[in-house]
């Protein structure tokens, strides 16, 4: 009994981290200048966004999620944070980002993205 119930324990565990830490989205590539992203249910939808060209992009997030730590997104790397009002489109214009990984996050680090400039 006290095994089984070590070894849910532990599958527990392991899915957390898998889920909050180690889990890749799918990247979704982009040719558009503007790229809408859901806030929603706990997520970014789309959460990993890839461009091919480092030209002026614009994200634009709906938040569609009343919770709290859905109030804003920030981009630690690039030194943006914005407010994400309920019901309504947010842009965030990036002039011709540098090639790399740029993570976005909420305050809370809970719903996380990322921005593939290739």
């Amino acid at each position: 009994m006290i095994l089984s119930v070590n070894i849910i324990a532990l599958l527990l565990i392991v899915a957390i981290v898998w889920w909050f830490w180690l889990s890749k989205p799918k990247a979704k590539q982009v040719q558009s200048d503007v790229v809408e992203i859901l806030v929603d249910n706990g997520v970014y939808t789309p959460a990993r966004i890839e461009i091919t060209t480092a030209k002026a992009v614009t994200l634009r997030f709906l938040r569609k999620d009343a919770s709290p730590c859905a109030e804003k997104v920030i981009f630690e790397s690039l030194g943006i944070r914005s407010d994400l009002p309920l019901n309504e489109s947010v842009d965030i214009k990036l002039q011709a980002p540098a090639p790399g990984e740029y993570d976005f996050t909420c305050q809370m680090q809970m719903y996380r993205g990322s921005l593939v400039v290739r």
